[in-house]
Parts: structure tokens; C-alpha cells; sequence
């Protein structure tokens, strides 16, 4: 339990002080007349990718005059003009030299007149294939893992997960909690991603990060016969905090994208693998701790403690550089 916990701290302080913002590349691949298309290229500074890393285009595709590059959000933007003399339906759009890379790749894929595609790319499966025509699966699936991601590879919200397991006792307990939880992150990912609602991001982060702080002063000033307000109505604190986790989630979403014609599956999917990878963090949490009181029912309360402090001390350090950065 404590050497995961440290692994968790060691990633989450060696990541940027927006660790909202989602850590796949992302590449727009838009058309705007018969043969001209505008190529998106955007690089995170910490996904693992080189020089050689490159796109990967349709044959017949030709770059027109100069790249236009941008940094900011720890990203490189390169935005380029291509003329295509073929149509790019059926041929492989992807990046060459992905074998380094710490992260997937998202490609978006906007033809005139037809369905917006959203495609994943992968070490693994470095190229993928432009459709004739996009399906809502292609588009569910490419969500939902990118919903799974963001929660595993979004430390913040993960910390928060599990501090809610360390803080609460009792299966049906910590599943009313997460349930708030993601009740409340849900409404605001909806109503923000929709234009409903809003609120800077900044201020957004920085409390998101005192939110988790708070969970851990909560679980070390804890003491047998003595129960406290966030131990007393647990469900009530998490739905506070989940509206705030969702505008977070909302800016991350905002980083990729939503294709127009699929806005709803996309979002829904979104929703899900988030779920799915919030599950994934409690019943790996709740498992670490089951073993660890199996091993020794007194090494439990010191290792709990140790790792509270270092998550404690991990969002101190999310709001000292979110909020004075």
C-alpha cells in the first residue's frame, strides 16, 4: 500500500501543476476546401515524445508554406496547411516514431460534409485507418478510454479517490461517498461541456487540489469514539468536491475536443470510463488495505498515516503552483 501511495506521489509531483489537463498528444486533421486541409499537431512536454516523432499522412498530402508552432500548457503546437490531391478515405493517418512515447494519441479527423472521426493511436497501433464513413462506436470507444486515462493518469482526482477510502470504513459507506462523488462531477462535466455553466480553471485547480488536502487532515485528526463531520455525513462532502473534480474534468475534455455530429456518445463514454477507472482506484485501495490488515492489523494505522501525509503534503504543493504560477 505505502509503495504504491509514494509511486503515485513521486508521478503526480514530477507532472505539471495542471494535472487536469490530460496527458494524451492530439492531432486535428480538418478539411476546408476540396483539397486543402489543416494539419494540428499538438505535443505534451511530458508524453515521452522525441524529434522523430512525426505525423503520418495520407499519400497525396503536400505541406504549403510554414508551420506555425506555439508552446503553452506545457505543449508544442505546430499547425500546418496541406494540399491533398487524393481522397484521404481508406488510407492510414498516425505518428511515425511513437515507440518512446508515455502516452496515447488522440486524432480527430474532420471532413466537409461528413461525420467527424475521433481515433486512437497507440505505441502499439501507431497508424489507423481514415473511414469511408465514422461509426458511434468508433467514437464510444475512443472516449472511453480516454475516460479511463484521465482518472488513472489525472493524480489528482485519483489521490482524491483514495483519500475518500482512507477516510471511510465499510463497503456500502465508501460506495455512497464515490457515488456522490460522481453524481455531483457528472453534473458539472455535463453542464460545462455544454455551455451551461462555468468557472475559470485556475481557481478551479487550485481548489480542487485544497480539496484533497482537506480529505487528508480529515482521515489523520480521525480518532476512535470520536466521529467527524466529513465521517458523519461523507456523502455531503463528496458531492461538494465532485461538482468542483467535474470542472476539472470539463477543462480536460475541452483540451481534445467533442465531435459535433456524436456530442452525446462521446460525452456519455467520456462519463463512463471515468467511472470505470474510479472503480478500478476503490477496489484496488480497498484490496491494498484488506491484505494489509490480513498481514498485521497494527501496521495498518502508521502505513495509512505515512501515505495521508504524503498525499497531504503532494496537494500542498498542486496549490502553492496552481495557485501562485
Amino acid at each position: 500500500m505505502i509503495r504504491l501511495i509514494c509511486l503515485l506521489i513521486i508521478l503526480a509531483i514530477g507532472s505539471p501543476a495542471r494535472a487536469d489537463e490530460l496527458r494524451p498528444g492530439y492531432m486535428e486533421f480538418t478539411q476546408k476546401s476540396a483539397t486543402q486541409w489543416v494539419l494540428v499537431w499538438k505535443v505534451p512536454m511530458q508524453g515521452g515524445f522525441t524529434p522523430l516523432t512525426a505525423p503520418y499522412l495520407p499519400k497525396g498530402c503536400e505541406p504549403t508554406g510554414q508551420a506555425q508552432r506555439d508552446i503553452a500548457n506545457a505543449a508544442v503546437t505546430t499547425r500546418t496547411t496541406y494540399l491533398c490531391s487524393r481522397e484521404v478515405a481508406g488510407q492510414p493517418i498516425g505518428l511515425d516514431g511513437m515507440e518512446t512515447a508515455q502516452s496515447d494519441v488522440l486524432v480527430r479527423v474532420a471532413p466537409l460534409g461528413r461525420p467527424v472521426q475521433a481515433l486512437r493511436l497507440t505505441p502499439a497501433e501507431p497508424h489507423v485507418l481514415i473511414q469511408e464513413k465514422a461509426s458511434g462506436w468508433q467514437v464510444a470507444r475512443t472516449y472511453f478510454l480516454t475516460g479511463i486515462d484521465h482518472i488513472l493518469f489525472g493524480y489528482d482526482h485519483l489521490l482524491f479517490v483514495v483519500s475518500l477510502v482512507l477516510l471511510l470504513s465499510g463497503f456500502w459507506t465508501i460506495a455512497k461517498a464515490v457515488t456522490a462523488f460522481t453524481v455531483a462531477h457528472s453534473l458539472t462535466l455535463v453542464g460545462t461541456t455544454l455551455g451551461w455553466i462555468g468557472l475559470p480553471q485556475q481557481p478551479v485547480e487550485s481548489i480542487i487540489a485544497l480539496s484533497i488536502l482537506f480529505l487528508a487532515v480529515e482521515v489523520i485528526k480521525r480518532k476512535p469514539g470520536k466521529i467527524r463531520l466529513s465521517e458523519r455525513i461523507p456523502w455531503v462532502v463528496a458531492f461538494g468536491f465532485g461538482l468542483l473534480h467535474g470542472f476539472g474534468f470539463a477543462g480536460a475534455l475541452k483540451e481534445i475536443g467533442l465531435p459535433e455530429q456524436d456530442i452525446s456518445v462521446a460525452l456519455f463514454t467520456f462519463n463512463i470510463g471515468v467511472e470505470v477507472g474510479q472503480i478500478m482506484i476503490v477496489a484496488l485501495t480497498m484490496l491494498l488495505l484488506a491484505i494489509l490488515r490480513r498481514i498485521s492489523e497494527a501496521l495498518l494505522r502508521p502505513v495509512v498515516k505515512v501515505a495521508t501525509y504524503a498525499i497531504g503534503i503532494t496537494a500542498s504543493y498542486w496549490f502553492i503552483e496552481r495557485t501562485f504560477s
